[in-house]
């Protein structure tokens, strides 16, 4: 069950619902992406003036957690649970599959090493930092990361995984968050 939360126009989703959060997430990834764009302009225009500073350590709080959390989502517990659903010729496709997200999981977390540095001069005023940065490059391979997941990894999973297995996936979820109370939304 999704909860409504005031203020926001998408319904929050909680580990009892672990693909769906895992979808929401994608969109919260993309909300960054978004923020990342805006503030290469900004930066352009205006400098790594106090708004410039705010966006960059928000973004970088962003990626540095949440976004890390779902990649050890879906390689500890999301892909290991569905390899170990599919038997044949399905496991080797879904091997291909999941070895292929986890070589973007591996770039995305590499260009974020690089982003992440220029993202942190900009926190403290220098803002020539982020000009030389590959934002637009960081952001088309998070689309087309989430384009294969949604289009490919979480409609599998749905279709796959028993209440089950999508009961102790939203559990270790929780888990790696430090999370006790049950249907707190996080991404």
């Amino acid at each position: 069950m999704a909860l409504t939360l005031p203020g926001h126009s998408a319904p929050a989703v909680g580990f009892e619902v672990p693909l769906e959060m895992l979808a929401a997430c994608h969109g919260r990834v993309q909300h960054q992406c978004e923020t990342l764009l805006r503030l290469v302009a900004h930066v352009q225009g205006h400098g790594a003036d106090r708004p410039a500073q705010e966006a960059a350590a928000a973004v970088m709080r962003y990626f540095d957690t949440a976004a890390r959390h779902h990649h050890d989502d879906e390689e500890q517990d999301l892909f290991p649970a569905l390899l170990e659903s599919m038997a044949g010729s399905d496991a080797v496709c879904l091997r291909k599959l999941t070895a292929s997200l986890c070589s973007d999981h591996r770039q995305l977390e590499q260009r974020w090493a690089a982003l992440r540095e220029r993202l942190s001069q900009v926190t403290h005023g220098a803002a020539s930092a982020l000009a030389a940065a590959d934002v637009p490059g960081f952001v088309q391979l998070y689309e087309r990361h989430i384009a294969r997941e949604e289009a490919e990894l979480l409609p599998m999973a749905a279709r796959l995984l028993s209440e089950a297995e999508l009961d102790r996936i939203g559990l270790a979820m929780r888990s790696r968050r430090g999370v006790t109370e049950p249907s707190v939304p996080q991404a």
